[in-house]
């Protein structure tokens, strides 16, 4: 047995509650380690040196390096104690806060066992319901569509089909997202997030001069109300783009600071070294080196005040679903923290997303965000279908190590995106390989988490690095390929399936396939992906599948045979699955 492979935390993504009485469990071990069974002792631990359950644990998740086993324990009394038991062709080893012993004296228990002392409500991460059923539609607002034919129109540089620049704007606007709720509503999406809307002078709006203004070139609090109420009358949820990491230096806190230096009430609000700002050389922190967008400093009581009034006054006046927070892992746990109490207090279920492109784990302890912009599952889809780095098998592994990292609420929660305004359109990436944008959609749908699709995936959009990713929306039918729409419509029509909401997961794969299936007790939805490059027969590919299934999507599938390049996607249902 490799000892150094055995990784246990209690109270971390390794040990933590799904409910009031019910706690999840999971230990690493070395990839390949030949075990017979793997268990776990428990018991209360005021009980544990008396009498304890056993309860096996099942091998759930594998990686390049580590298998994960894991269990779901409903809970007696939850003060609970636990060590695990592992059985090898040298006979039973037990694992507990001493590392690895051959004997373990249960009388000691208490000073040794593994332990999650109490299960608090508070500690227990809720997914938010809806996201079980969410389907997301990013809009660059000003790339959209443009339908407030009233407005000044004299900022606007960019023809509509135009590559833009930096410092191109196209005219966008909400009336143009309301005019066209239907054709989102038609598509399969049910939660909009937008990408910020308040007042600024670019086009992106990243950088921020007045947070309680909505910008003129997209419209007024009139509008985003009229988007919200009519949205909600269709089912759809709309969730806005925050800045709290820095700001515009036009902001009236940055610009009294700029007039004043030391002496400005807001000084304090910034970081800046000296008594009077300087921009050549910049003397403030900013975000990157973009001397145009100072830092805020969230550790200054007033600041803190400020941002967070800014979040529950959208909330409470225009009653969105929803935060995306841009460049969240730049500003301290201890300001998101209090943004979390704050805006849950207000309502449990507006979700809160961070902007973290990497492990974000110690946001996502259930204190700060619920998820984030998922980039970790964006890079794994790249090097499987765009830069050939990934077998199928390594993809498989790669996603594993992505779930492990966090607890199944977040998991539940993360936005498995494919691309955004933030980087090349994945439609280009992969060549413009409409089998292969479907079948990562179909993937992105499938896995655990929210699938989110960037406005014009849909119609093969294409586009480089920012702002080439930017482009104006092509509302020009004759231009569209309505078979790949089509089938990205019966893909996300899937996300109100009950597999895909509240199912396990499990991936492996056969070959060159990928095989990804979502399971409950009855049914279960099952995807094959071929990235071979041969044609394959669907019972050879998963014999132990049932004869009696529906196929409910697919690409390239037909009469049994799975076209290399294609997937097909089927649901089917059990007696008992488990």
């Amino acid at each position: 047995m490799n000892e150094h492979a055995l990784l246990h935390k209690p109270d971390s993504n390794f040990c933590f509650p799904v409910g009031a009485k019910q706690i999840i469990i999971r230990l690493r071990v070395m990839k390949g380690e030949p075990f017979h069974k793997v268990s776990v002792l428990h018991a209360c631990k005021y009980e544990f040196h008396i009498a304890r359950k056993e309860t096996m644990m099942v091998k759930k998740y594998s990686d390049r390096y580590f298998d994960y086993y894991e269990t779901k324990l409903d809970l007696d009394d939850v003060r609970f104690a636990y060590i695990f038991a592992l059985d090898t062709n040298e006979g039973r080893f037990y694992f507990s806060e001493d590392g690895v012993t051959k004997e373990y004296d249960f009388n000691l228990g208490f000073y040794n066992f593994f332990q999650l002392p109490y299960i608090s409500k508070e500690d227990v991460h809720e997914t938010v319901e809806w996201m079980k059923s969410a389907v997301f539609y990013q809009i660059f607002v000003d790339r959209f569509l443009m339908a407030n034919e009233q407005k000044d129109k004299s900022y606007i540089n960019l023809s509509w089909g135009e590559r833009p620049s930096p410092k191109s704007f196209a005219g966008g606007d909400l009336k143009g997202i309301i005019k066209k709720l239907d054709y989102i509503v038609d598509l399969g999406a049910n939660t909009i997030y937008l990408t910020p809307i308040f007042k600024s002078i670019s086009n992106h709006k990243y950088d921020t001069i007045d947070y309680k203004e909505i910008d003129p070139q997209f419209g007024t609090k009139e509008d985003l109300k009229e988007l919200v109420i009519k949205a909600h009358e269709k089912g759809v949820r709309i969730v806005l783009d925050a800045v709290f990491n820095h700001c515009s230096n036009q902001m009236m806190q940055f610009q009294d600071v700029l007039n004043k230096g030391k002496e400005s009430e807001y000084y304090d609000w910034f970081f800046i070294y000296g008594d009077t700002v300087t921009t050549n050389p910049c003397n403030y922190e900013c975000f990157g080196a973009c001397e145009y967008m100072p830092k805020l400093n969230t550790s200054k009581e007033e600041v803190r005040k400020f941002l967070i009034d800014i979040a529950c006054y959208y909330i409470k006046e225009f009653d969105i679903d929803g935060w995306r927070l841009d460049v969240a892992d730049e500003i301290s746990h201890d300001f998101w923290r209090l943004f979390r109490k704050e805006v849950k207090k207000i309502r449990e279920d507006c979700v809160i997303i961070g902007e973290n492109w990497h492990d974000a784990y110690p946001f996502l302890m259930g204190d700060q965000f619920d998820s984030i912009m998922n980039y970790s599952f964006t890079k794994a889809c790249l090097d499987y279908f765009a830069f050939d780095r990934f077998r199928t098998q390594d993809f498989v592994y790669k996603l594993n190590e992505i779930l492990v990292r966090n607890k199944q609420a977040v998991n539940e929660m993360m936005l498995n995106l494919l691309d955004s305004h933030d980087t090349h359109r994945f439609f280009t990436e992969i060549n413009k390989d409409k089998n292969k944008l479907l079948a990562a959609i179909a993937i992105a749908t499938c896995f655990l988490g929210v699938p989110c699709i960037y406005y014009g995936t849909e119609i093969c959009m294409e586009g480089g690095y920012d702002p080439d990713s930017r482009r104006t929306f092509e509302w020009e039918e004759t231009n569209w390929d309505f078979t790949v729409r089509s089938t990205i419509r019966k893909v996300l029509a899937l996300k109100k399936e009950a597999s895909l909401q509240e199912g396990e997961i499990k991936m492996e794969a056969v070959g060159e396939v990928f095989l990804l299936e979502r399971y409950l007790k009855t049914e279960s939805i099952t995807l094959l992906y071929n990235a071979g490059c041969l044609d394959e027969e669907l019972d050879s590919l998963y014999p132990s599948l049932e004869k009696e299934y529906n196929m409910v999507a697919s690409n390239g599938y037909q009469n049994g045979v799975l076209g290399k390049g294609g997937f097909v996607i089927l649901k089917t249902l059990f007696d008992n699955l488990l």
